[in-house]
């Protein structure tokens, strides 16, 4: 007999899909096990307001969660910047695939330097605003909201020069002949967990999350736990824009992260390096050292 389809909950936007896809595919491939897609529309999918006003995280993340605690899906697929920082004691983190490229791309006809004084430059997240700002506060950065495919369009529209977006998310959907420039970690440092994709069940389910684990991918889990735990020690003392970026190469774990002024003047940045064991313990340390050099002082004019 075989057993039913399990049963995958995704946002239903194209790259969530795209996502979830491959996800439900290296299950399957992995386990012979058959995996049906079933669409959920969030919170975050059809409120008009922009990101930074919903609270940012959670707003992807709570209707996802609602449908696995319902039972009427088995799992959930989410970007794991998505995810709230703290932990919901209903639901296991059951697996973390191996992580995608982390970095944030430009999308336009042009690099980052060749984009004209004034350009006008599309983007929904602060974090992205503060740091290109810092290397280059003569353009006009543009609060933008709605999927990958709307946000390129405008270039096309003429109603923006450039967009910049998760480098991973344009591979997913196919867009990266539109990149016009990747941007490195030392100009601009992603989001915690960027490029990852978290896996989510219910704590109880243990046949479920022993299923899932079988796709976690240990270094990736150490990474963005570090970069997650920076976040969380962060957004209690300061609500300015985070970056983080983690790299765990078996041996070591290597963390940089930065906060930095919206208006990108000021930035606090500090790197470490320690055993991936202890990762968390890594990331609380160096945002308590980032809080003692004066990372909440850069909030200005950013509020909750």
């Amino acid at each position: 007999m075989t057993p039913q389809p399990l049963k995958l909950g995704t946002r239903r936007s194209l790259m969530a899909t795209t996502q979830s896809r491959m996800v439900a595919d290296a299950y399957t491939e992995h386990t012979g096990r058959a995996i049906e897609l079933v669409g959920v529309t969030t919170f975050g999918d059809v409120s008009k307001a922009h990101l930074a006003q919903l609270g940012g995280t959670g707003v992807f993340v709570s209707a996802l969660r609602d449908k696995l605690l319902e039972g009427e899906i088995d799992f959930a697929v989410h970007s794991l910047k998505d995810l709230p920082t703290k932990p919901d004691p209903r639901i296991e983190l059951a697996a973390l695939p191996t992580r995608h490229d982390h970095r944030d791309a430009l999308v336009g006809p042009a690099k980052f330097a060749d984009l004209p004084p004034g350009a006008r430059v599309g983007t929904g997240s602060p974090r992205r605003v503060a740091m290109l700002r810092a290397l280059r506060p003569d353009l006009e950065y543009v609060p933008i909201r709605g999927n990958a495919e709307t946000r390129i369009g405008k270039i096309a529209a003429g109603e923006l020069d450039a967009v910049v977006l998760a480098s991973a998310g344009l591979t997913r959907i196919g867009r990266t002949a539109e990149i016009a420039e990747i941007f490195e970690v030392d100009r601009v440092l992603p989001a915690p967990g960027q490029g990852s994709l978290a896996v989510e069940c219910l704590a109880d389910r243990a046949d479920m999350v022993e299923f899932l684990g079988q796709l976690d991918d240990p270094r990736t889990r150490s990474a963005v736990a570090a970069e997650r735990a920076i976040l969380a020690a962060l957004e209690a003392g300061c609500s300015a824009p985070v970056g983080a970026f983690g790299l765990d190469d078996g041996q070591t774990l290597n963390l940089t992260a930065a906060v930095v002024a919206v208006d990108g003047r000021q930035a606090v940045r500090k790197s470490t390096a320690g055993s991936p064991s202890e990762a968390e313990d890594l990331g609380r340390r160096l945002a308590a050292e980032m809080l003692r050099e004066g990372a909440d002082r850069l909030m200005g004019e950013h509020s909750h």
